[in-house]
């Protein structure tokens, strides 16, 4: 099993969509554990995010990445719903959208991804998300970590708006609050008034782990 399973993460990080969801089928059809293909995928995702900071990769293999994460988690939840590592308990609760005025979602789908199959909760409000709707949602669902993601330089100031209305609706001292996506620096970071921000997905799964554990 171990050969097939540093094969996949071969198929994953090298992009192989066609090759990589036919061997995941095959593999859990043969018994593979749910958990174990999530597991794959994340350790195929830390390559991804290698070779994109190494700039060896760029947007359209996200993109893929981002496509394939998507067919394979099609595949894997049901048997998760079925009862495959059902009773984890959640590691937090995270709420994570793109801001308003930007319609980018492929970093935040695999910051998504890469949370959950760490056993995180992950609350998505998808993209073009008003402020109000963050709001409404850190008041409903409390979540430890707000994740405010944009491609787009304009999202900056959307993030910047995001996190001031998070203030003075007093919620700002019961979350904390990561970015991500684009050009994302500590400047920008502290410009938006934000706790953190990441360049890859598992800077954002570190965050939470040290915020609100593993």
């Amino acid at each position: 099993m171990s050969s097939q399973r540093e094969k996949l993460i071969g198929l994953i990080a090298g992009m192989e969509e066609e090759e990589a969801i036919k061997l995941t089928e095959e593999m859990l059809d043969s018994g593979t554990e749910a958990l174990e293909i999530l597991d794959i995928c994340r350790k195929a995702m830390d390559i991804v995010g290698a070779k994109f900071e190494a700039q060896e990769y760029f947007i359209p293999e996200l993109i893929l990445a981002g496509e394939m994460l998507d067919q394979i988690s099609a595949l894997v939840k049901p048997r998760l719903a079925a009862g495959d590592g059902e009773d984890k308990a959640s590691a937090g609760r995270v709420l994570i959208g793109t801001v308003h005025g930007d319609l980018h979602d492929i970093g935040k789908n695999i910051v998504t991804f890469m949370l959950d199959v760490n056993g995180y909760e992950v609350i998505d409000l998808g993209i073009d998300v008003p402020v109000q709707t963050f709001i409404d949602a850190i008041k409903e669902k409390q979540p430890q970590v707000v994740g405010l993601s944009g491609f787009l330089t304009l999202a900056f100031d959307s993030m910047k708006e995001t996190v001031d209305a998070i203030s003075e609706a007093g919620l700002r001292d019961k979350v904390k609050i990561m970015i991500g996506g684009g050009q994302v620096d500590d400047q920008i970071r502290s410009y938006t008034g934000a706790d953190a921000y990441g360049i890859n997905a598992m800077q954002a799964v570190a965050c939470c782990k040290q915020w609100i554990g593993a």
